[in-house]
């Protein structure tokens, strides 16, 4: 898979993208990630890529020039077919980005995504997107934060990049419910306990019990997920 980002604050991926399983995953080929730098697609001198809005009012507003050629950049230097690729732009007004958005977008050949900023972005670009993703209710100063968050969710779906697949289907969300209590060494901490059955080595008994506490933490935690 290839990922690009397009971004007025490429020094914000700088170490985000070199950590961890983001850093192997690019080490080992499984994932290709380029940050670009918006400003280089801008025309003038000063290399402008927001702009005060038509109409009047506060802040700036991103112009489409820049985005339109980093994307046909892009397009051309990395020879990417229109088929295989998916468009996201990062703003609050987009899907609420969840599981199976990510699984979905990890079967993408390539992934671009733009980083919304400022008051937001001149509306015609939108007309290049083909998705607009929200990470949450909330307003951030931002798209970088949100494309992070978007990277990292996907690219741990991509085959080869865990080192055990079966760990990605006992995560929450990843089936119709939340993950269940997880415990390790020591057996007792500070008079706390790991619960017998885990001790016990039925594994028939441990999954039971497994399935039992991932339901009850879905109905305490997010009965919504259940109603769904």
């Amino acid at each position: 898979m290839r990922i690009h980002v397009l971004t007025i604050f490429p020094d914000m991926f700088k170490y985000p993208l070199h950590q961890s399983m983001l850093e192997k995953a690019q080490e080992r080929g499984h994932v290709d990630i380029n940050v670009h730098n918006l400003r280089d697609f801008a025309d003038d001198r000063r290399k402008t890529t927001d702009d005060t809005p038509y109409g009047g009012g506060c802040g700036m507003v991103m112009k489409p020039e820049p985005v339109y050629k980093a994307v046909d950049y892009i397009k051309k230097k990395f020879k990417i077919e229109t088929k295989n690729i998916s468009i996201i732009l990062t703003c609050p007004q987009g899907e609420r980005f969840n599981q199976d958005m990510a699984k979905e977008l990890s079967e993408k050949h390539t992934l671009i995504l733009m980083c919304g900023r400022y008051e937001g972005v001149d509306e015609r670009i939108r007309n290049l997107v083909d998705r607009e993703i929200s990470i949450g209710d909330y307003v951030l100063t931002g798209g970088e934060l949100p494309a992070m968050v978007i990277i990292d969710t996907v690219v741990r779906l991509i085959p080869g990049v865990l080192g055990n697949r079966h760990s990605i289907k006992t995560d929450s969300f990843f089936g119709p419910f939340l993950g269940y209590p997880q415990y390790t060494k020591p057996p007792v901490f500070r008079g706390l306990e790991v619960p017998r059955i885990l001790l016990s080595g039925n594994h028939n008994q441990i999954e039971l019990w497994r399935k039992k506490k991932s339901l009850e933490r879905t109905s305490l935690r997010r009965p919504d997920i259940l109603k769904n």
